[in-house]
């Protein structure tokens, strides 16, 4: 594995990026709609709309089981899952293949690395120490850590002030939309990842880059960069 020439901040998203998450999500999502009677639903049913958060996701179970659903029980069902949930949050979930290797050739160039997500910052830093990995990161920011949240740059943006890092010299690593945007909006470098959980193709959101495996990061990275070096 090649190293990135030069250093700064890279910002990953956490759900569909770094992590495997729906592997607890959607357990914890069952669970808390069989009290109503539902059917269990599936990974590959769930997983597309994780990162609309867990409104949509108990949303679409009842769609799926042709069960209709108003705002009053959403407001009801929604803290029993995010309880369930907290209380199961590492159980399954896994990082993906290569993605600590990939980590730990970035720390180990001097990079810095962050961790930018809509999740709430407590689920995050939890489910960050449950698999013991928390301490890679310069910073660790939620959907809740200040007043904006992805896709408003500002969330990244200050993320990166966090880890004491520089606009100039980061660089995003995502899997939607959401991603995507706040990166375009703070002007900095993105790469997705094409197996997390979005439901709109990563292709058709234009990143820089788009990577089908950790191993693959490190190109992707070097690739933007001779790119920005071309255009100076």
């Amino acid at each position: 594995m090649s190293t990135y020439k030069g250093v700064g901040t890279v910002v990953f998203d956490l759900d569909g990026t770094l992590v495997d998450s729906a592997l607890d999500l959607v357990p914890s999502l069952n669970r808390t709609t069989a009290r109503y009677g539902l059917s269990p639903v599936s990974y590959e049913q769930i997983c597309k709309v994780v990162g609309h958060g867990g409104r949509m996701m108990i949303q679409r179970a009842f769609e799926l089981n042709d069960h209709p659903i108003d705002d009053l029980l959403l407001d009801k069902l929604l803290p029993c899952f995010f309880a369930d949930y907290e209380n199961n949050i590492s159980n399954n979930t896994k990082f993906y293949e290569g993605c600590l290797d990939a980590l730990d050739v970035l720390a180990a160039d001097g990079w810095k690395l962050a961790v930018c997500s809509n999740k709430h910052e407590k689920l995050v830093r939890k489910l960050l120490c449950s698999l013991r990995e928390e301490k890679r990161f310069a910073a660790i920011t939620g959907g809740d850590t200040f007043n904006e949240k992805k896709p408003d740059p500002a969330h990244l943006l200050r993320t990166i002030q966090l880890a004491n890092g520089h606009r100039s010299s980061s660089i995003m690593v995502g899997d939607s939309n959401s991603d995507i945007s706040a990166a375009r909006g703070a002007g900095i470098p993105v790469i997705a990842v094409d197996f997390g959980y979005t439901d709109v193709p990563v292709s058709d959101l234009n990143p820089d880059a788009i990577i089908s495996h950790f191993s693959k990061l490190i190109g992707a990275m070097n690739a933007i960069t001779d790119a920005r070096d071309q255009q100076e």
